[in-house]
This record gives C-alpha cells, sequence and structure tokens, in this order.
C-alpha cells in the first residue's frame, strides 16, 4: 500500500479523531502500537466472518496460527472461513523472491479444493517488507481462473488493530461493494416492499445477532449485508443499495459508512445492539432515516411488546443484581453500551475501560455516570484490582485476559469480549447477560475461599519421620 494511502485512511473525515481541531487524524504507528493486535490481525478480524470465502494469509505461518479464528463469530451455514489458508514462507522463500510464485500457487489451491465464492488474500509483515505485489497477483489470478480474488494490504507494521479494520473496511468498498445488484424486493403482508438496511461492523459473537435478526423481519426490513457476521461474499457486493446504514461499532469501518454514503446516498448512524434502550433506540432510528410513518408505527408497537415482555422477565434478576458494584474494563462501543445495560440492571458501574474508546464514546460514558465517571486507562493486572478494591467492585467485567485476574483476587468474573460463549446482544441477550451475572455473583465457590483455612493458626502434622505432612 502506498504511503498516501495509509495517511489518507489515517485522515479519515468521519473519525472523531479527525473532528477534534488539533488533531489532524489517528496516530501514527509508534513503537508498541501494535501490543493489542497489528493491523493484519484488524483486517483479518473484520472480515473473517464472511463464511463462504476463502481466506488466505501470505506470510509465514505463525501470522495464521497466532491469530485464527480468535473473535468466535458464528456462521448459520458456510464453514469455509473455519479453514485456515496460508502461503506458509519460509526462510528459502524470502531469500529467492518465491513469495508471487507461492502465493498463486496457494490461490489457485484454495479455488480447486473449495470452489469458494471469493478469495481474500490479507497481506503480512514479512512479504511487504519483501516487496511481493499482491494485487498484481490477485488480478492475474482472477483472470485465470475466474473467481474473484481480492488484495487486502494490511501488514503487521501499518498500524493498529482498529487501523486495521479501516484497511479492510477500504478494501471492501474498492474492490467488492456495488459489483452485485440484490434481487427484487418481497412484499410484506400488507402489500408494501421489505426496506432494505444494512449493518457494519457487527461480528456475530457468539450468535448474538441472531437474537436481532427476527427483530427486523418483523419490521418489514430485509437486511442485505451484516459487514461481516453471517455474511456472504454477494451480501456485501449489494450492500450499497441499503436504504439505512448503521455502524455497530465507532472505530471499526466507519470509512465504509462513510463512502456509502457520499458514493450511494446511504444515510447512516451509529448504534448498539446491548442494553433494552439502545436495542429501543437502534429500532426507532432506522425508521427515522427511512422516513416511513407506517413503520415508525409498527416499530414502536413492536418496542412496546418487547419492552413489557423481557421487563417481566429480567424482574426477579434486578432483585438479586439492584445496588451490585462493577469495574467494567473494554473498549471501543462496548465501554459505553454496556454500561447503559448494566444500569437497566439496577447495578452501579463504578469505572469503566476506554482503551478503544473515542472521544465520542468517553462522552456519552459521562452522559450515563456522571461528570464524576472514572476511566481505567490501563489495563495491566494491578491497575484493574487497584480499581476493584478502591470503589469496593463485587464483579468485573473484562476480557478473558482478565479472567485469571479477577480469580486470583477471588472476584466473581464476567468475559464480555470476542471470545466468550454467550450472547448478550437484543432483548433476548439482555436475559442472557442478566443470567450470567447471577450465576457469577452467586457461585458457592466465593465464601469458600473467602474463609479462613481450617488449619490457620495450627501446627502442621507430622510424619512418621517427623517431617511436615
Amino acid at each position: 500500500m502506498k504511503r498516501s494511502d495509509l495517511i489518507a485512511l489515517q485522515q479519515e473525515p468521519a473519525c472523531n479523531h479527525s473532528k477534534v481541531a488539533e488533531k489532524s487524524g489517528c496516530s501514527r504507528p509508534v513503537p508498541g502500537a501494535t501490543a493489542g493486535g497489528c493491523a493484519f490481525d484488524g483486517a483479518q478480524i473484520a472480515l473473517l466472518p464472511i463464511a463462504d470465502v476463502a481466506h488466505i494469509i501470505h506470510g509465514p505461518i505463525a501470522c495464521a496460527g497466532n491469530t485464527w479464528d480468535n473473535r468466535g463469530s458464528r456462521s448459520s451455514g458456510a464453514l469455509l472461513y473455519k479453514h485456515g489458508l496460508t502461503t506458509d514462507l519460509s526462510e528459502q522463500d524470502v531469500i529467492m523472491g518465491r513469495g508471487e510464485k507461492r502465493l498463486l500457487h496457494g490461490i489457485r489451491q484454495a479455488i480447486d479444493s473449495f470452489a469458494p465464492a471469493a478469495v481474500f488474500v490479507y497481506n503480512t509483515c514479512v512479504p511487504a517488507l519483501e516487496g511481493d505485489d499482491i494485487e498484481a497477483v490477485c488480478r492475474t489470478a482472477q483472470e485465470l481462473w475466474g473467481t474473484p480474488v481480492v488484495a487486502v494490504d494490511c501488514a503487521g507494521f501499518y498500524g493498529s488493530k482498529n487501523f486495521g479494520n479501516r484497511i479492510a473496511g477500504e478494501a471492501m468498498v474498492k474492490q467488492v461493494i456495488g459489483t452485485r445488484e440484490p434481487p427484487p424486493k418481497p412484499l410484506t403482508p400488507s402489500g408494501k416492499p421489505v426496506r432494505d438496511i444494512a449493518l457494519v461492523g457487527e461480528f456475530n459473537i457468539a450468535g448474538e445477532f441472531w437474537h436481532v435478526a427476527p427483530l427486523f423481519d418483523q419490521l418489514g426490513l430485509r437486511l442485505l449485508c451484516c459487514l461481516a457476521g453471517d455474511a456472504r461474499f454477494a451480501e456485501v457486493q449489494m450492500m450499497h443499495r441499503a436504504e439505512a446504514l448503521m455502524v455497530v461499532c465507532s472505530k471499526a469501518m466507519v470509512n465504509v459508512a462513510r463512502q456509502l454514503q457520499q458514493r450511494y446516498q446511504v444515510p447512516w448512524f451509529e448504534g448498539s445492539f446491548y442494553g433494552i434502550t439502545d436495542t429501543s433506540s437502534a429500532l426507532r432510528d432506522f425508521a427515522r432515516l427511512l422516513d416511513d410513518a407506517e413503520l415508525s408505527a409498527v416499530t414502536e408497537a413492536l418496542i412496546a411488546r418487547e419492552e413489557a415482555a423481557i421487563k417481566a422477565k429480567l424482574a426477579p434478576y434486578r432483585a438479586r443484581l439492584a445496588g451490585k458494584r462493577v469495574l467494567l474494563y473494554t473498549g471501543g462501543v462496548k465501554s459505553w453500551s454496556v454500561v447503559s445495560a448494566l444500569q437497566e440492571l439496577g447495578m452501579v458501574v463504578v469505572a469503566t475501560g476506554t482503551r478503544k474508546s473515542t472521544e465520542e464514546d468517553k462522552a456519552r460514558i459521562r452522559e450515563l455516570m456522571g461528570d464524576e465517571a472514572t476511566f481505567l486507562e490501563s489495563g495491566s493486572a494491578s491497575a484493574i484490582l487497584k480499581m476493584a478494591r478502591d470503589h469496593h467492585a463485587d464483579l468485573l467485567i473484562a476480557g478473558g485476559r482478565n479472567m485469571y485476574t479477577a480469580l486470583k483476587a477471588r472476584l466473581p468474573f464476567l468475559d464480555i469480549n470476542q471470545e466468550r460463549e454467550f450472547a448478550y446482544a437484543g432483548y433476548a441477550g439482555m436475559l442472557t447477560l442478566a443470567e450470567r451475572l447471577v450465576a457469577s455473583l452467586d457461585c458457592p465457590i466465593w465464601p469458600l475461599v473467602r474463609q479462613s483455612a481450617p488449619w490457620h493458626g495450627q501446627p502442621l502434622a507430622s510424619d512418621s519421620c517427623g517431617s511436615p505432612a
């Protein structure tokens, strides 16, 4: 990728960093910037859930082995995305300049073996430093075998994981979106054509979007594409015909939303499906953008019905969770959307992590928690535990890497990040969240591990040799 292209991506107009007067764009790469994931990792995470595509990592095998399927996205059908494909470059390949030949051979092997809807090729640091022209190889492969081959130039040293998300979105806009037209619109029971919508930044973690998709069906909305959770290549090609677009994660692929608005006049908004209030707000925002009075009426009726049903189911859980103090360590959109969900359960969020949050995310946190909101910037074990002690937290909600930190401190823990096995989105997901919170707090192990050992203060028993048993 040209340096000018990278600079243009860093200066994304729709990104909050570029809206702040004293900033000229997102931060340039600095030493340590990729500690939480490099650009390659971010690009792969953004596109891997496209389930009928052969995803080839062009580079050493470690790039594939260390990152494959680390997000937990689920598919309702195609499972090709579960195959780990790599060109497995060795030292000899680099020395002899065989990278491009191995890539061309790998693309052919993937097409012959799986007959994919398309092939995505992810560039990594080694071939980028070597100078492999993956775009030329992809063009040649597409001409030879007739299968779409998309080059995603996302070498790790380009920047952070979030920057890799944006690179992936740019590849979709330039090479995929707009290359296919959707089928004719079916009619709703009232005889009107359905309205087409799309999502960007929803990855169907643990299948959680399947809690939300039925709501769109009830409203007469056809989801053209969910980029990239449970998506198919043809759906990505058609998403330019959406009449309204929702960006689910603000920093993931906001450039996709902006360019769809500029090129195809697709209006968009940012929202969340975590919590009752945010789920209802997202549905209302779709009705607002589509400017349909009948749809707005149907939406309000659905919201009233769903909110009444879920609030009745949550009542016994709210009684158990009310007043419990939570330390939330996550980032991005979850830093405020999960705060809202927890407050709806009557819980008190004492502090929240903001490591990957934008200034707009932080503003939303202040709206929810007040001006005295405590932000946790550092994710070190000592910082998290100090914050938990200082604020008398009853529970830590964070990513899986923080689980053992909590358990060693004898603090109940709930996994909220991409490795989780439970779906928390939508109205149904809110009930799952409440169930998991109560299960974590009421686990019978906590009274046992917090009490003194039975032998505390007593001399150790000795064996027959006089040594401690």
